[in-house]
């Protein structure tokens, strides 16, 4: 760097104008950074002057005014005491919140869980259908004809898995039983299906249904005769109210033929299924009003020799 001539006058205008902003420049910084007088002696004033405590405190306090010193930019320490803070002897209680209730704890909600069905074993044995499928009840015994396939001499026929019936071994399709009486007694459905003594072989079940025999729809309601010989019932249809005039052997509705007829009841055999239906003596209609029976013809003179 070349040293400046002074002796030359541009040089000496130069240092001049670069001294004299220079000094603008600190006179700039210094009114930034610290102000004029007043101004600082409003700041020091500010700044030395002792906060006062809030009037709510309790206890003993000290309130000292700051007052400005000759010397503005120092902090007089005599100004300034400690606080003293005495909080009260008891809190007040808090009141109820009216927004705080109580929530009742969710039940816990118990996830069923279904078990997995086992799957059931397919029987070893084919029952495919049994001759006849329906029945009366209170009928005769009757032979129960069954077809499928994979029958053995082994198998036996069981009716609702307790009675096991005599069964006859035709062919590896076909089987055969006699069914007794007893078994259709009453009316429902029968399980039926093939199983070997040691229980081995097996089958699936069919459905025996039984259903409840026709009943005659009369009522037995005066008798026509002499003392020692009846031979005349009279009976109410119960649909039409009409009443008839039956002996025996006389075959109504065209199935129900009457065998016997007494001063306590009519028996009717139905001709069809065989069965036996017995119509009890009653001396009231269907509405509940006695019904005129005819007395039977007493002729002593008629009795003697």
């Amino acid at each position: 760097m070349q040293a400046s001539d002074i002796r030359n006058p541009t040089e000496r205008n130069k240092l001049i104008l670069a001294a004299v902003l220079g000094l603008v420049a600190l006179l700039f910084l210094w009114w930034t950074f610290f102000g004029l007088g007043s101004s600082s002696n409003k700041v020091a004033s500010t700044s030395g002057r002792q906060p006062t405590p809030s009037p709510s405190n309790r206890g003993t306090t000290t309130q000292t005014s700051a007052q400005p010193t000759g010397n503005t930019n120092e902090l007089n320490l005599d100004d300034l005491r400690q606080v003293i803070y005495r909080p009260p002897a008891s809190a007040p209680e808090a009141g109820r919140n009216i927004f705080v209730y109580y929530e009742p704890t969710p039940p816990v909600v118990r996830v069923s869980v279904t078990p997995t069905p086992t799957p059931t074993p397919t029987p070893p044995v084919l029952l495919a259908s049994i001759s006849p499928p329906n029945v009366y009840a209170k009928t005769a015994d009757f032979t129960l004809e069954i077809t499928g396939d994979k029958f053995t001499p082994q198998l036996r026929v069981v009716i609702d898995n307790t009675n096991e019936l005599p069964t006859r071994y035709i062919g590896p399709q076909q089987i055969s039983a006699r069914v007794p009486a007893a078994v259709i007694a009453n009316p429902g459905g029968r399980q039926v299906m093939l199983r070997s003594a040691d229980g081995k072989l097996y089958s699936n079940t069919s459905t025996l249904s039984v259903a409840e025999a026709p009943k005659p729809n009369y009522s037995y309601i005066g008798i026509l005769g002499t003392v020692h010989h009846i031979d005349t019932a009279i009976l109410q249809d119960k649909n039409n109210k009409d009443t008839l005039n039956v002996q025996r052997g006389d075959l109504l509705g065209g199935r129900f033929r009457v065998t016997s007829i007494s001063e306590k009841e009519v028996v009717l055999i139905d001709s069809n299924l065989k069965i036996k239906h017995t119509l009890a003596l009653t001396t009231l209609g269907d509405r509940g009003n006695a019904l005129q029976r005819p007395t039977p013809k007493v002729d002593s003179e008629d009795d003697e020799p």
